[in-house]
């Protein structure tokens, strides 16, 4: 990459990873702060659900507004709400208003999203792409292994201020972007002015499109990662009497070291194998992290597992956003607003279907997700791929 492109894609990650690190700081004084205002489990569920179901409805229109408005303003956009919310958060302790800083932290990461992805492919090649959207995956995967651990150093000076500070880096953020982003399209992509269609018409749309199955893949690797991650801190506690220090040492270590492959060795694995490859052999690998779940006797052996199973998604994220992209011709923001889409789908239904087959039985969510990757791996191995397209 060039030093304007590198200089370029440094802004996006600092982004991508304040915002996901301003909802994973809230994370660790969540618990407390919802018993202090007399809520519990059932409004720390829906603090997730509410965020991510505003994402998923938001994701489709933000889409088109990436395309048709650009990515800059977008971005700016994004970066504002998720500010936004985390001053409502602050300032109230009424659950009410809580659950509406939620809403507005789902549009805003809806909008800003997409709008990086888009971002990503107006400034690389087609054999950039794939280092681009995995330096992008890798500052989320950072922002998701640090925020807690901000979170929980800042909840020592008061359950509120993790609130305060992502608050003003998220309004720094914003000025940051508005002084150093450029915008990215040469020109506007004509989009239509009649009214937006309803986000389950914009989903239909999306089956014909070269990059649906992709696009489901990604929904089944959210659903798995964000169903396996709900229930495992209640699974190894259960099963292997694990301290919360062992809880976060297994998620801290696996997430810094899935970020390590995300920026050093995704680009290799591709131009060896090829996208269509990479994603067979690491669906399958997920597929025997989630089977071996089920069987290993030891908190350690579980470790490796997890490890297993966070590397694979770790590699699939960039590689499936670089096939929907590669296939999206001109229309990269509605492409990357399904992709948000079908991300926020199984980030909803994962979580809320893990919990409740984990009351059943604690070995039901494995098996589920397994049952799901497995049909995928088919699914997967009989789409013939991108033919007609550089890798």
């Amino acid at each position: 990459m060039s030093k304007n492109q590198r200089k370029k894609m440094l802004v996006l990650m600092i982004n991508m990873f304040i915002a996901v690190g301003s909802f994973g700081i809230i994370i660790p004084i969540l618990p407390a702060y919802l018993l202090s205002i007399g809520q519990g489990g059932m409004a720390a569920g829906l603090m997730i659900a509410i965020f991510a179901g505003a994402q998923l409805i938001m994701s489709p229109i933000a889409g088109k507004w990436t395309d048709r408005y650009g990515r800059r303003i977008m971005i700016i956009s994004g970066l504002s709400g998720l500010a936004l919310s985390m001053f409502v958060f602050y300032f109230s302790d009424s659950i009410g208003v809580l659950y509406l800083s939620r809403v507005i932290g789902g549009v805003g990461a809806a909008l800003l999203i997409p709008a990086i992805f888009a971002y990503v492919a107006d400034i690389t090649t087609m054999d950039q792409r794939a280092k681009g959207n995995s330096f992008i995956s890798a500052s989320m995967s950072l922002g998701i292994v640090i925020g807690p651990g901000i979170g929980g150093f800042l909840a020592d000076f008061g359950l509120k201020m993790p609130l305060l500070i992502s608050a003003l880096v998220g309004l720094a953020a914003v000025a940051f972007s508005a002084f150093m982003l450029e915008e990215s399209m040469d020109t506007k992509v004509e989009v239509s002015n009649e009214k937006p269609e309803p986000m389950v018409k914009e989903i239909a749309q999306s089956f014909k499109k070269p990059y649906f199955i992709p696009l489901v893949i990604t929904l089944v690797m959210s659903f798995g990662l964000m169903a396996y991650e709900s229930v495992l801190g209640l699974f190894v506690d259960n099963v292997f009497e694990a301290t919360p220090k062992d809880i976060a040492i297994l998620v801290t270590s696996t997430g810094i070291i899935s970020v390590i492959i995300q920026l050093f060795a995704v680009e290799w694995i591709v131009r060896k194998f090829g996208e269509v490859a990479v994603l067979n052999i690491f669906l399958a690998l997920a597929a025997l992290g989630f089977l071996l779940s089920i069987f290993v006797p030891s908190y350690i052996m579980f470790f490796g597992v997890t490890m297993i199973i966070f590397l694979s998604t770790s590699i699939l994220r960039p590689v499936l956003t670089t096939l929907i992209s590669k296939l999206a011709g001109n229309e990269q923001g509605f492409a990357m607003g399904m992709n948000n889409a079908y991300m926020s789908i199984g980030n909803v239904l994962g979580p809320l279907l893990a919990g409740i087959l984990f009351d059943v039985n604690i070995i039901f969510p494995f098996i589920l997700g397994l049952i799901i990757l497995v049909i995928t791996i088919f699914v997967s191995m009989k789409w013939k791929g991108p033919q007609n397209i550089s890798m």
